[in-house]
């Protein structure tokens, strides 16, 4: 029977979760996840843990952050003064919100503090620094196209 090794497309289920067993995503009731090995569209530990699977197989994958979202920069917070925020615009904790710095790339960030004259933001990845946990079953491999 055919495993997966780089090049191949997939389709599968996955449901992903925190060490605590939060649920942070799952494909479960959208319909299976498709992407290609190799084309950077997952995260590398993800990739790593399908190759050699095959078609109906399940497993549990256990990420370490460093080959998921990596870690936590501290150069991705940053305090602007609130000022820099256009006039009327309603800022709340927690909020997400896109940036576009002179570059013109887009960067999503959220404020993670507020105060009279400073606003805080984080434009790190949600899941930067935290283990993942995924359980996969593969449903096929496509033939190259």
């Amino acid at each position: 029977m055919k495993r997966v090794k780089p090049g191949d497309t997939i389709k599968l289920h996955y449901t992903g979760k925190l060490k605590n067993g939060r649920v942070f995503d799952s494909s479960r009731g959208k319909g299976p996840f498709e992407f290609t090995l190799g084309a950077n569209q997952v995260i590398t530990g993800f990739e790593e843990g399908v190759l050699g699977m095959r078609k109906g197989e399940s497993k549990t994958l256990t990420i370490g952050y460093e080959k998921a979202y990596g870690a936590k920069r501290q150069d991705m917070v940053v305090t602007l003064p609130k000022s820099d925020f256009p006039k009327g615009i309603r800022l709340k904790l927690g909020q997400h919100m896109q940036l576009q710095p002179g570059n013109g790339q887009r960067i999503g960030v959220v404020i993670t503090a507020i105060n009279d004259t400073e606003v805080i933001i984080d434009g790190n990845h949600p899941l930067a620094d935290k283990d993942l946990i995924f359980e996969i079953e593969l449903i096929e491999i496509l033939q190259k196209k």
